[in-house]
């Protein structure tokens, strides 16, 4: 209670009933002004902006407006009653202000809020914080074959914390929450059992049949964008008196509950408005991020589509470089303490995991494809070209006889085709053994090794053409992919398949990615850089190698070891593969903490199985 003063002018009084005299003219003098009309004049409109003026007398117009007016030789009993009255105004305007904004504040945190279902938990309970309801649901407006219906979104009860899902709703009057969508009116019940005859929907009791609870009290209000569109209905349930027992029967209901007032609309409806605009924006968010996804996808199927034989290389990489990046979370190494991703970083790992290797479709199929050092096309050429020469040195031999008996005048014998028979089986036996070392020689290394020793002489080995000149067995590129010591590409198909990091990063660069998947081009362009230098395209030192590019690196190089759809190669144990890992660890090639983390937490055994992080 204030104290009746006498007021003199320019005094301040505060709201907990402190007077005290203040200069005239001061900025900011507070919740109440006590002034006359004379000295009203020296303050201005910008300085009371939140303070409310009792004015002793009524002669100055020159000033701000005041509050109230009082004569000038006002009785302190009449002052110390307009001060309470402006106390409590005081007060009423400050919570208004507050909760303005809180509105405010709120807009602005369910704006920010781009994960759907997080956003309507929030939603709700923001709403039933306002409205100091017990219980809530939340229903979002949804089309499916062609159809509408309100489905059940989300719902939070304190007395019942445990409660059946509800079914969808169809829009329309023949539910409470139907017919606040389907009208966009606000419904406001005192008493959910007790509704007018010519109301159109009726209570359902469903709900607390099954749960125990009992209704009563009930708010429901649509959600509505900017546009004008309900895209859902806040249902709030039991405005609570004060904190109580659980809500589960009448007696405590009629003792416990009231309706919701004026306010509770308001500020829900307020609120509503705002997670009407924060879900639409929310939805268009999951609608791009689904679209992505959907991209990123199709890309996965046009690289499998080119290259069939490294089908599923994509996703498990994806999915490895992921559960890296969280084992590196869990359990970081020294050098690594700190590292955090968020979810959007994840998802932009994996996605620069699942189209590492887009720019494949830039890469001829037959060197995508091959199997062996020579493709299928030249081995065949080579092995016709066997056949050749062993008919040719058949005919070489079988003239070589004709000429000697001709030359001689001796009868053929049974031993000189004896001798003719031994002849052409020597050269068939030659020919299949160096057949047998080309075949061998063609099969590829998963590591590099020597060139076949057998290739200097099949480098000399002729056969006789048709005009008696001397012919290679094996032409010069083709002894050249067969001295390949890694793999089954020679240098310039090397260089093309090396080549898909390129055309992945150009190809990611024109996408137009959202800033928080801005890297993707950048980690895919890493993932053959090794940080010995040694890498491709760029042979980047270690210090310029990201670290999503290191993670990948050793992803990628482990499936390529242990998968089994790898065209040139058999698979690998996953032992061996992860001994080749720390080899490389020790050339420099690999990040030692990286690979120790990925054979630690077992991230080969357990992403490759699909088990969650």
């Amino acid at each position: 209670m204030f104290t009746p003063v006498s007021v003199t002018p320019g005094v301040r009084s505060a709201v907990g009933g402190e007077v005290r005299p203040i200069e005239p003219g001061c900025a900011s003098p507070g919740p109440i002004l006590v002034t006359t009309a004379a000295e009203l004049c020296a303050w201005r409109g910008d300085d009371l902006a939140e303070t409310l003026v009792v004015c002793l007398g009524r002669g100055n117009r020159g000033g701000p407006v005041p509050f109230l007016e009082l004569p000038e030789d006002a009785p302190p009993t009449v002052v110390g009653v307009a001060l309470e009255a402006a106390a409590r105004a005081a007060e009423l305007a400050s919570a208004v202000r507050s909760r303005h904004r809180e509105l405010v504040g709120l807009g602005v945190a369910l704006g920010a809020e781009r994960n759907l279902a997080t956003l309507l938990e929030r939603i709700l309970g923001t709403a039933r914080q306002l409205g100091r309801a017990d219980a809530g649901s939340l229903y979002l407006l949804e089309e499916h074959a062609g159809g509408r219906f309100l489905r059940f979104a989300v719902a939070q009860n304190d007395s019942v914390p445990a409660f059946p899902a509800a079914a969808p709703l169809p829009l329309d009057s023949s539910s409470l929450a139907g017919h606040v969508a389907l009208s966009g009116e606000r419904v406001n019940l005192a008493d959910v059992r007790q509704l007018p005859a010519d109301t159109p929907f009726r209570f359902n009791p469903a709900f607390d049949q099954a749960s125990g609870y009992h209704t009563r009290s009930l708010l429901a209000v649509p959600m509505v964008t900017r546009g004008g569109e309900v895209v859902g209905v806040i249902q709030l349930i039991n405005r609570r008196r004060d904190q109580g027992p659980p809500i589960t029967s009448p007696e405590v209901a009629a003792e416990r509950v009231i309706p919701f007032d004026a306010e509770d609309v308001e500020l829900v409806s307020a609120l509503a408005a705002h997670a009407a605009v924060a879900i639409e924006n929310a939805r268009l968010v999951e609608e791009v991020e689904r679209l992505f996804e959907g991209f990123v996808r199709a890309s996965v199927r046009a690289i499998e589509q080119r290259d069939p034989t490294t089908s599923g290389h994509s996703q498990r990489v994806a999915a490895y470089t992921v559960g890296l990046a969280r084992a590196l979370e869990r359990h970081p190494p020294p050098g690594y303490r700190g590292v955090r991703f968020s979810p959007h970083e994840l998802t932009q790992l994996r996605y620069a995991g699942l189209l590492h290797d887009f720019g494949k479709v830039g890469v001829r199929e037959a060197v995508l494809t091959k199997a062996k050092k020579l493709a299928p096309d030249r081995l065949a050429v080579v092995l016709e070209r066997f056949r050749h020469a062993l008919r040719a040195r058949e005919v070489e031999v079988l003239r070589t006889l004709l000429a000697r008996l001709v030359e001689g005048g001796s009868a053929l014998t049974r031993e000189i085709l004896q001798e003719a028979d031994e002849a052409i089986a020597r050269i068939a036996h030659e020919l299949d053994g160096a057949l047998l070392a080309v075949l061998s020689a063609n099969e590829p290394l998963v590591l590099p090794g020597q060139p076949p020793a057998d290739l200097a002489s099949l480098a000399t080995m002729t056969f006789p053409g048709t005009d008696g000149e001397r012919l290679p067995l094996l032409m010069p590129e083709e002894l050249r992919a067969l001295a390949v010591t890694k793999g089954s590409l020679d240098e310039e198909e090397r260089r093309e398949i090396e080549s898909h990091v390129v055309h992945s990063y150009q190809f990611l660069i024109t996408i137009p990615w959202p800033k928080r998947f801005a890297r993707i081009p950048e980690i895919a362009y890493g993932h053959h850089e090794l940080l010995n230098g040694r890498g491709y395209p760029r042979r980047l030192s270690a210090p310029d190698v990201p670290l999503e590019a290191r993670m990948m690196t050793v992803c990628d190089i482990y499936d390529a070891l242990a998968a089994g759809d790898r065209p040139y190669k058999r698979a690998l144990p996953p032992e061996r593969a992860l001994d080749i890992l720390t080899e490389e660890v020790r050339t420099g090639a690999l990040d030692g903490d990286l690979v120790e983390v990925f054979i630690a937490a077992r991230v080969y055994s357990r992403a490759s199985a699909g088990e969650p992080w």
